[in-house]
């Protein structure tokens, strides 16, 4: 018997997200992938009419016409096609230039968007579809003809006046105005020279800690050269240190607010070592869905191009009942909470968090590969750390007088864990910061680079950023013992190839085994080839 044809044509972006929404909806829809964009500006020429209100000249894209016809006939043959693209501008141009393409008419043609890729989300979203945003599609539209436009046009002047192969674009340009006002900035910069002084003094218990020099006679002062700290030194000498006052307070630490992409990005790269693309690609792929045992393809986060700080009420409801059941009451705040975003931030869809609360990362671990639940735990903790209540700690301020010199001590200890327990904000210029590195030896490089030994040995169950001497010095005969920051990513059996920091690469290294254990000393990647180098 022949299988019956659907008769809703549901078309989304990607392979996997198309997988995920179809097991969700059932034999009535028939749910197809675009793969990305299936019409665009010609690359051979400009393809704006700069005369004619910059009006767009789109063509299909060479290479996609068998799949362009295949929508065609599954479309005529449907008595309504749902446009689940991307919910954010340049999905909505997607489903614009489909619609178009397509020759679909209004009736026939509905959109649709998924915040988050779960049963609910995507059963309740097909039944209450939407027009086509036309102000998002001109918005994507905009962009689209100013990169154009820039890029054509400046490039080549680039090259006629500096050299070829340099380009200029929209952003691309801005931001290296920015590097280049920066660096100027430094350059231009005249440090001034300034001193600390720190006493080491001993509590009535023997316990020493230090004491840091605030002034005289209850003014600040900072001492600028070696001379001024040495004439302090010599007044205080041989005086006795008494403590004036002790002044103890409780600080309260709120929790950061859930992710948005930069803050996501940021975090990822901190605590992760991730790019921001390798970051963005991860996240895809979670919300986008993973085969879960028992629950069969789940889209575990939220869409993660996002500016917002919303939180559904539906999410912030699921986190309380988790945080009571987990933590107990004195975790959770008095009441929920909010947050806002800076003015003119995009507020379409929520802050990036997980799906479904309930789904803790070491619960599917297991169904992860180990970029994938290193980031799900990020984002899950973050969320769930967002809405708890606020860390306490005990802290200490003594004033410590010798003679009229006047020195400061202060500390804190944590007194109540609150969201600490789940999620600590990392900073750029945290002292702290979560850093584990990775030193070979020169020997086990150069055996490395002559073949006797193809392997790296790599720290935990996945591969961390890590400190490694230049593998090309050693190749050149140059053992400097200049230290490289390299990043290497899972390599897959296409050879995904990883790329040091200072722009050379890694090739031909594939994975052959991660462990799996959390506190894994190493893991070896055996029967690999010798390691190949190039610019």
């Amino acid at each position: 018997m022949a299988k019956k044809a659907a008769r809703n044509l549901v078309i989304v972006e990607s392979p996997a997200k198309a997988k995920t929404i179809g097991k969700y909806l059932g034999p009535d829809y028939e749910v197809r992938a675009s793969m990305g964009h299936l019409r665009d500006l010609p690359k051979s020429k400009l393809g704006v009419d700069v005369e004619h209100d910059f009006e767009p000249n789109y063509r299909p894209i060479r290479g996609k016409e068998e799949l362009i016809n295949e929508l065609k006939k599954l479309s005529k043959a449907s008595d309504t096609v749902y446009l689940a693209t991307d919910p954010d501008r340049e999905g909505e141009a997607i489903s614009w230039h489909l619609k178009n393409l397509l020759d679909l008419s209004d009736e026939k043609a509905k959109r649709v968007t998924f915040n988050e890729i779960t049963r609910k989300v995507v059963t309740e979203s097909i039944h209450h579809p939407r027009e086509i945003d036309q102000d998002l599609v001109d918005a994507q539209q905009a962009r689209r003809i100013l990169d154009r436009i820039v890029g054509y046009e400046l490039s080549p002047l680039l090259w006629k006046k500096i050299r070829r192969g340099l380009s200029a674009g929209r952003v691309q340009s801005v931001a290296m105005r920015l590097v280049a006002d920066r660096e100027k900035e430094i350059k231009d910069f005249v440090p001034q020279e300034y001193w600390t002084l720190d006493a080491l003094l001993k509590n009535d218990g023997g316990v020493p800690f230090r004491a840091r020099y605030y002034g005289k006679d209850g003014k600040k002062y900072e001492p600028a050269s070696q001379e001024e700290v040495s004439a302090i030194q010599a007044e205080v000498q041989g005086l006795p240190f008494a403590v004036k006052s002790v002044k103890r307070t409780d600080k309260q630490r709120s929790p950061a607010p859930p992710f948005t992409t930069s803050t996501m990005q940021q975090d990822a790269s901190r605590k992760l070592n991730m790019t921001p693309r390798r970051t963005m690609a991860i996240a895809q792929q979670l919300y986008e869905g993973v085969d879960i045992t028992g629950e069969g393809t789940v889209g575990l986060i939220t869409y993660m191009r996002t500016d917002s700080l919303r939180i559904s009420e539906e999410a912030i409801a699921a986190a309380k009942t988790f945080i009571l059941g987990r933590y107990g009451q004195d975790y959770y705040p008095k009441a929920a909470r909010h947050y806002k975003a800076k003015a003119g931030a995009q507020d379409a869809h929520e802050a990036i968090r997980p799906s479904d609360v309930n789904l803790t990362p070491e619960q599917i671990k297991g169904d992860l590969t180990g970029a994938q639940y290193r980031l799900y735990r990020l984002i899950w903790s973050r969320f769930l750390a967002s809405q708890m209540a606020n860390a306490v700690y005990d802290s200490v301020s003594a004033q410590i007088m010798a003679g009229e010199h006047e020195f400061h001590a202060s500390a804190s200890n944590l007194k109540f864990s609150g969201y600490t327990a789940v999620y600590e904000e990392s900073r750029d210029d945290d002292s702290k910061e979560e850093k584990e590195y990775i030193r070979l030896s020169t020997d086990t490089f150069e055996d490395v680079i002559a073949g006797r030994r193809p392997y790296l040995i790599l720290k935990n169950d996945k591969i961390r950023t890590g400190m490694i001497v230049s593998a090309l010095e050693f190749m050149q005969g140059r053992a400097t013992g200049r230290e490289l920051a390299l990043e290497i990513v899972c390599m897959d059996d296409a050879g995904t190839s990883s790329a040091l920091e200072d722009g050379y690469c890694v090739v031909g290294i594939r994975q052959q085994e991660i462990l799996k254990e959390a506190g894994a000393d190493a893991a070896e990647y055996a029967d690999q080839p010798a390691m190949q180098y190039g610019a």
